[in-house]
């Protein structure tokens, strides 16, 4: 049973927000001062990515944990009450994840995410922070890979 009122579910669930979250303002600061410069919520391809890096063709998506099921992450919990509809969401929410990746590796664009999870760990660790953002910095700029997850 959810302990939580319907009309205090209802103003938390509408504070979650689908963009300009913490992780994407720390992600896309950081890029900046490192001199790399993207487009933000690029609405002209597939799935809509958190930012794409037009001359080197690559979408990157910061995905939350708990909404695109990080695998083996404590974050990715199901909500005890309404757990039928939860699976359901999260099922969605998987599928389209899928597509959108096929579809834009089928168009050559090369597919970056970042998981909530691992953005949290940059904020708190300086020397985490910087290799992380290597790691992202280095797949943006090579051709060595078309996807990675972070």
């Amino acid at each position: 049973m959810d302990k939580t009122s319907k009309a205090r579910r209802s103003v938390n669930m509408s504070k979650i927000r689908s963009k300009d979250t913490s992780p994407e303002i720390f992600i896309r600061k950081a890029l900046h001062q490192r001199n790399l410069r993207f487009r933000v919520n690029y609405k002209a391809i597939a799935g809509t990515p958190d930012l794409y890096f037009t001359r080197n063709p690559t979408a990157v998506f910061i995905n939350g944990c708990f909404w695109h099921r990080h695998p083996n992450c404590q974050d990715a919990t199901t909500p005890k009450t309404n757990s039928e509809f939860w699976q359901k969401k999260f099922s969605v929410n998987i599928q389209r994840d899928v597509r959108t990746i096929a579809t834009l590796k089928a168009t050559g664009i090369r597919i970056l995410i970042i998981w909530e999870c691992t953005i949290k760990k940059m904020m708190k660790s300086q020397p985490f922070c910087d290799e992380m953002l290597e790691v992202i910095i280095q797949f943006i700029k090579s051709n060595d890979f078309d996807y990675l997850e972070i």
